[in-house]
């Protein structure tokens, strides 16, 4: 990543980097480096050199000014009583006794993976992002700001850690905004970390300090929007914020400016304070008016130019890494309002009638499955679309996404394409060795659809092509250790994500089918199996590996390396815990879940 939670497409020297980083297992600790807010001069006595001195007390963001004048009058939340949308969940039968037993086992195992984690964070990482989970060391990339004890305030809750919740409470209320760990802040990871985490716990526990919490981080992001056109700078550098003179970047990620909306929303709605709202409703307005105007209509590019306001020029397209919680928040943000804004049905259709068309593609397996993934597009006004069939654990979201927007629009075709991307992730998974998919790969594209045969000179000629260095056929697909139909892996690593058991967990809720539950049993054990440390769980470098390989010490007996982001157990630990509970706990018919697996009550009707 990036030092991304969603957005990074790895070369090969930062892969490297990370893989050194499992060996070296120094603690890396990031002091406090830079304090917002301006310093006051003093001089004790008439003539005395003046000392400059910070002002006490916390710094609040809400008393530095505006520069740029926000239009009037701001965009009000739609007005009205919330329309009945479509049910979700699948009407669930009480459960039989043995049934009930299983699922029970398997919950407390998930829970006693998470508990486990979370007192190690507690003892070795208490107040810093993020613990190291082989030397029990920290990183401190996200401001400093707690980001994996924010994170997961509403998993204590939900998981019924309520002493551990209250601990966590008081010291996320004390996080002081005026100082960073870094120089620029990543303005979607802190909305969909911090923001969205404060506002689910506050939606699950009522607790009104997690509200005004909330409201501080409200106030900082929106002095990101603080330029001549009020559209955000996505990496922005606060103390610029107090001297003025902000504008926009000219080259933006679009999911960084366009996966804001939920949470603005959502703050909007509890304070009764339209200004976040009408922060994003800007945004959204563009993406609307342009969605037509690109070089693939219907679909926006992965680089836009926020500082003009051209979401146009780039030719690449996809709904994986860098766009991905764009399109995710289309059907989120029509049930977070109730069905009141019809541009998100609107955006949500236009795209996902694009992404079908030209970015859905069946690979060829030695089983002859009928499942899809999800690829990437080039498309340009001079030539036809062309599709790379690589393969993504970061857009395993999107049959989660096409299941929702199946059920919420009532389009049962998009349900079932929703399954096939679902399965396509669990045959992945299935397909490697340690029962894990990796990052980035590459395989066949079937010209249909409908019907794809395996056909293994196919296969083997692709290998070929993409590995044209090697002189040997089979010496390459041993070498590279490729399962068949795999003709690359380019990022072999498994980096704790939740995107697979995010997608199963929607179609477990939404269709009722126990296989659902079944796969993600078997994600659950071939994860932990793999990744637990004597702290906690580390990210994978390499799953190509098989376990017997491992236990005769092929790649000096681990792939560990020493990272364990915040959304490990934010995201994919609930997506697990969800899984095995009860189904009405976290309903979707009444929450929908930001990007980061945080859960904002929908706007239900009275």
């Amino acid at each position: 990543m990036i030092s991304l939670r969603r957005y990074a497409v790895f070369a090969s020297a930062v892969a490297l980097l990370l893989l050194l980083g499992g060996y070296f297992h120094e603690p890396i600790v990031s002091q406090a480096k830079y304090r917002f807010g301006k310093k006051t001069q003093l001089a004790a006595q008439p003539g005395d050199t003046p000392i400059e001195v910070t002002p006490a007390g916390p710094f609040r963001w809400d008393t530095v000014s505006t520069q740029y004048r926000i239009p009037t009058p701001l965009v009000q939340l739609p007005a009205g009583p919330a329309k009945k949308l479509p049910k979700v969940q699948f009407d669930f039968p009480k459960e039989t006794a043995e049934h009930a037993t299983k699922r029970e086992e398997r919950l407390a195992a998930v829970h006693r993976s998470f508990e486990r984690c979370w007192q190690a964070y507690k003892q070795h990482a208490w107040g810093h992002d993020e613990l190291a989970p082989l030397s029990g060391g920290v990183r401190d990339g996200f401001g400093g700001w707690a980001a994996s004890l924010v994170d997961n305030l509403d998993n204590l809750w939900i998981m019924g850690m309520k002493e551990e919740f209250s601990e966590a409470v008081e010291k996320a209320i004390a996080i002081d905004l005026g100082l960073s760990t870094t120089e620029t802040i990543n303005v979607f990871e802190t909305t969909i970390r911090h923001l969205g985490g404060l506002l689910a716990a506050y939606d699950v526990s009522g607790d009104k300090r997690l509200l005004d919490k909330a409201k501080e981080f409200g106030e900082m992001l929106l002095k990101a929007f603080d330029t001549p056109n009020r559209l955000p700078i996505t990496r922005w550098k606060p103390q610029q914020a107090l001297s003025g003179n902000q504008e926009a970047d000219g080259v933006v990620l679009v999911a960084e400016i366009g996966s804001l909306s939920m949470e603005f929303t959502r703050l909007s709605q509890v304070t009764g304070n339209t200004k976040w709202y009408d922060a994003i409703d800007r945004i959204t307005r563009l993406f609307d008016e342009q969605q037509q105007k690109t070089h693939l209509p219907g679909m926006w590019p992965v680089v836009v130019n926020a500082k003009t306001a051209d979401l146009t020029e780039d030719t690449f397209f996809t709904l994986s890494a860098m766009s991905d919680s764009l399109y995710e928040y289309f059907p989120k943000m029509h049930a977070l309002l109730g069905g009141l804004e019809p541009v998100y049905e609107k955006m949500y259709n236009g795209s996902m009638a694009t992404a079908i068309k030209d970015n859905l593609w069946r690979p060829m397996t030695p089983e002859n499955a009928d499942i899809l993934m999800s690829g990437n597009v080039r498309a340009s006004s001079q030539e036809k679309a062309r599709l790379d069939p690589q393969g993504q654990h970061l857009v395993c979201f999107a049959g989660g996404m096409f299941a929702l927007g199946g059920k919420l629009f009532d389009q049962p075709a998009h349900l079932e394409i929703g399954k096939k991307l679902t399965d396509g992730c669990i045959w992945a998974y299935k397909a490697l060795p340690m029962g894990i998919m990796p990052e980035v790969f590459n395989m066949v594209a079937c010209e249909s659809r409908a019907s794809c045969s395996w056909d293994e000179k196919k296969w083997r000629d692709e290998v070929k092509s993409r590995h044209s260095e090697k002189v040997d056929i089979d010496e390459a697909i041993k070498e590279l250790r490729l399962p068949k139909g795999f003709t690359d892996i380019t990022d072999r690593r498994y980096i704790l994500r939740p995107e697979a058991i995010e997608s199963v967990f929607i179609l477990y809720r939404v269709t009722g089918e126990q296989r659902y539950q079944d796969a993600a049993w078997d994600m659950f054990m071939a994860i932990t199996n793999a990744t637990t440390t004597q702290l906690a769980n580390a990210a994978l470098s390499d799953i190509t590996y098989s376990p017997a390989e491992l236990a005769q010490g092929t790649t000096g007996g681990t792939t560990q390396f020493d990272s364990m982001e915040s959304f490990w157990m934010a995201e994919t630990l609930k997506y697990f815990y969800l899984m095995f509970s009860e189904p009405d706990v976290i309903s979707l018919d009444d929450f929908v879940f930001n990007t980061e697996a945080h859960p904002f009550k929908r706007m239900l009707p009275a």
